[in-house]
């Protein structure tokens, strides 16, 4: 209990008076703490008699509109006095003070309340018909203040109803009992900040925050939000509170202002004061603000223009609240002659109505007001009829209160008489148990949450802008409704808001430009996610979105368009006959193939002639046949591959080319086994030179055809398609199978040509007239060319070229052979028939 002061000269006081209250009697008193200006003064506690004159106070700025919180206890205690059914014809009253927002005024005024007596003695009920009737205090505006109120307020287990911005970290700062805060579900809030942002699709936000611990949790917090649906903070700007040191570096302000177009404000009205200071001292750059009710310019009565040229077209989130019913109606009414008593009202009545000053000490007179003057009269940038959060929550307070005294009466009153004497002063922290079942939170250092959780969290959206009449207001343009991480509601009137003077259309907020279709996002190093360059996707990929973290890759059978936002089918290709390139390797083949044939005709019809006999004329006629032939299966290798023509194609001019140069082979052996056997006592016989000839060309041809066949019975060659090779085209081709098999194909030809190029090098200087030692030389020369430069060419070759390539092999090959050997022979023949009369042999 607080020892009651006996004489007023016992009791001590503070050295600094505290500001006097305005107090109404009644059964049970409820105290008020509340903040009218912004001020600076003597902050220091000093007990005891001193001479020490206390510092003056200066008046910053009178916040006029929070005149309203007073009005509002005002009239909900009026209107529970006035209802029986609450606290059963009994009547509350309140004790109000103005702290300002000086921590220690709220020391002072709590102390104030629990001693009764103005300037307070500690520890002393100098007034114990006041102080025996404190049931519960309303304050204050801010966590600070509410966290100083509650230091003193919970030595004596008073309950205490803070109005201030929810607070989940103020029960740390307090050391016995937090007071109640009516709550705000910050993922409520941090999701509807979220969903604004993606609706606008501002991913490049900056932060400001009051420079304290629930700043820093807010930071905290929102960051990890931001993060997590892939938002980004341009910086964040931690704001000293006044009147604190101002701590803010001037160029580094004015440059993080200007990285984004959109900041989030963290914060109330006070602490965020010298930063509103700040920004009206440097030129605005058009930044659209999106903050909480917790933060309204409108209650700053200086510079309503300059305030609406910053912050107009901002956006603000507050807390659903129905209008109280009939409090307009009771603001309409309240005149200072009603209320003669309070105190605030005098001082409050001759801002909104503009009395005159006297040049002494700056005084107002009300008495040079309109005393018959009404509220609703006087213009927005210092009065609001439209009840505020915090008046909402004060007024909710109230009727908290007096539920809680109703049912601790109601408990008490059970089973005796209704003793008005006994009831009359209830003990304060027995209403602690009936507050907790109210829509409070609580913390404390033991548990945290001890009242129920709010199932619905419903925030209403508005928008800082001048109306057509002139008036500056906040008009409600959406609603976000959360019920849970999964559950919620957002909506948005886009018609309905107004960008401020700076924009005529939604701002963009964005550290770089979107990636438009066809191209991906590339991060930049050092720098956030939401700060990349933009790469053209690469071939066979698109983008078909913007801001594509990756490329989409398109199916094998599908290729990217040149703008890489979609994906087309691919043409089929192979070497047709109607390709140029096709049908000039078709026309060459054929005429070619003609041009032998002709040839062997000639050499049919000139049979007889030692030119023709030279060098076994059935191996030319073999040759000739087989050149035919690979001429021809060069017509294999054009057209549409299938199962068969793979098949056939390579191996048709494998045993083809085997049996051409093997028969060359036989006639390079023949050359020098001819003039073995001419020599005098050589034993070899014409017929064993005919028999050794054929040997050759059969083992040369068995052989390969043995290759071939181990080729088919393995790995054999099969239609094929490359998707990867050509840019928007699939092409149709023959996949050689085991290429093992198809390079000892090669090879083998390679060995016989070599062989007969050594051979027929050897015998190149034997003399006679019909030697074609030198000729095969220089055919086997040309053969070999075109098939060792055949084989980089193949290997480095895609698509059509790749089968070109190799026809023109076989063709350049095969022309080689035949113009090499047998176009001399029809020099002879045609030409120099004189020739033709030497007498004739035969081998």
């Amino acid at each position: 209990m607080i020892p009651r002061c006996q004489e007023q000269s016992s009791c001590f006081s503070f050295s600094t008076p505290a500001s006097p209250g305005y107090y109404q009697d009644g059964d049970f008193v409820i105290g008020g703490l509340f903040s009218l200006r912004v001020t600076t003064g003597d902050t220091r506690s000093r007990f005891g008699f001193t001479d020490t004159s206390p510092i003056p106070e200066y008046v910053y700025v009178d916040l006029t509109k929070h005149y309203q919180h007073m009005l509002a206890m005002v009239f909900a205690i009026e209107s529970i006095n006035k209802d029986p059914n609450i606290l059963s014809n009994m009547s509350l009253g309140f004790y109000l003070f103005n702290v300002d927002f000086i921590e220690m005024k709220a020391v002072q005024s709590s102390m104030a309340l629990l001693s009764g007596e103005s300037p307070p003695i500690p520890n002393y009920k100098c007034r114990p018909e006041k102080t025996d009737k404190l049931v519960a205090v309303i304050g204050g505006i801010s966590t600070g203040i509410s966290a100083h109120i509650s230091q003193v307020l919970s030595l004596y287990n008073v309950p205490q109803i803070s109005y201030a911005p929810f607070d989940q970290s103020l029960g740390n700062r307090v050391q016995l009992h937090s007071p109640y805060q009516f709550p705000m579900h910050t993922t409520a809030l941090y999701q509807g900040i979220i969903q604004l942002l993606l609706y606008f699709m501002w991913v490049w936000v900056g932060l400001v925050i009051p420079d304290d611990v629930r700043g820093e949790l807010f930071l905290r917090d929102i960051t990890e939000e931001l993060t997590n649906h892939g938002l980004c903070v341009a910086f964040a700007e931690k704001v000293p509170e006044f009147p604190a040191k101002d701590t803010v570096n001037r160029e580094r302000f004015m440059e993080r202002f200007t990285l984004t177009s959109v900041i989030i404000a963290f914060g109330d009205t006070y602490s965020l004061l010298r930063f509103v200071y700040n920004i009206f001292c440097n030129t605005p750059f058009g930044n659209v603000w999106i903050t909480t009710s917790d933060w309204d310019i409108t209650t700053l009565p200086f510079q309503q223009n300059l305030g609406y040229t910053y912050f107009g077209g901002g956006l603000s989130f507050s807390v659903h609240m129905d209008e109280i019913l009939g409090f307009k109606d009771f603001l309409r009414s309240v005149q200072p002659r009603k209320y003669p008593h309070d105190i605030f009202i005098q001082n409050v009545w001759s801002i909104l109505f503009e009395c005159p000053k006297f040049d002494q000490h700056w005084i107002r007179e009300l008495s040079q007001c309109e005393q018959n003057g009404s509220l609703s009269t006087r213009p927005l940038h210092v009065w609001d009829m439209n009840t505020s959060p915090s008046s909402s929550k004060v007024h909710a307070a109230v009727y908290i209160i007096a539920q809680a005294l109703h049912e601790e009466l109601s408990l008490r009153a059970e089973g005796i008489s209704f003793n008005k004497g006994i009831l009359w002063a209830p003990l304060p922290w027995k209403l602690h148990l009936f507050l907790q079942k109210a829509q409070l939170w609580k913390s404390t250092n033991e548990e945290n949450v001890v009242n129920k959780k709010v199932s619905a969290t419903k925030l209403d959206i508005l928008n800082y802008q001048s109306l057509q009449s002139g008036t500056k207001a906040q008009v409600k343009v959406g609603k976000f409704v959360f019920e849970s991480n999964c559950v919620q509601h957002f909506s948005l009137n886009d018609e309905l808001i107004s960008w401020g003077e700076h924009h005529n259309q939604t701002p963009f907020a964005l550290c770089s430009q979107s990636c438009t279709i066809g191209f991906r996002k590339t991060l930049v190093e050092g720098k956030p996610f939401c700060c990349f360059d933009c790469v053209p996707c690469p071939d066979g990929e698109i983008a078909n979105e913007t801001d594509m973290d990756q490329c989409i890759k398109c199916p094998e059978d599908q290729y990217s368009n040149k703008q890489r936002n979609r994906c087309l089918p691919k043409t089929k290709t192979f070497l047709s006959h109607e390709d140029t390139l096709g049908a000039v390797m078709a026309s060459l083949a054929i005429s070619l193939s003609t041009f032998s044939a002709i040839i062997l005709g000639l050499c049919i019809h000139y049979r007889d002639t030692p030119i023709v006999r030279a060098n076994n004329r059935n191996l030319s006629y073999l040759l000739l046949v087989s050149l035919m032939l690979c001429f021809f299966c060069s017509l294999i290798f054009i057209g549409q591959p299938s199962r068969v023509t793979c098949v056939l194609r390579q191996i048709i001019f494998g045993v083809v080319f085997s049996i051409a140069v093997s028969a060359i082979l036989a006639k390079t052996f023949i050359v020098v086994v001819a003039f073995k056997a001419i020599k005098p006592g050589s034993t070899l016989k014409t017929w064993m030179v005919s028999r050794l000839s054929n040997a050759i060309v059969c083992c040369g041809s068995i052989i390969q055809v043995c290759i071939c066949a181990v080729w088919l019975g393995t790995y054999p060659p099969f239609p094929d398609v490359d998707m990867q090779s050509e840019f928007g085209q699939i092409i149709l081709l023959c996949n050689e199978g085991s290429t093992l098999c198809f390079y000892c194909v090669l090879g083998y030809l390679g060995f016989l040509s070599i062989l007969s190029l050594f051979i027929a090098f050897l015998a190149r200087r034997l003399p006679d007239s019909f030697n074609e030692a030198k000729t095969i030389t220089f055919s086997m020369l040309v053969f070999c060319s075109v098939w060792i430069s055949f084989v980089p060419t193949y290997l480095s070759s895609k698509g059509k070229t790749m089968v070109a390539a190799e026809i023109l092999s076989i063709l350049a090959s095969s022309a080689g052979l035949l113009g090499c050997i047998f176009l001399p022979k029809c020099y002879v023949i045609l030409l120099k028939s004189g020739g033709l009369s030497r007498q004739k042999f035969s081998i």
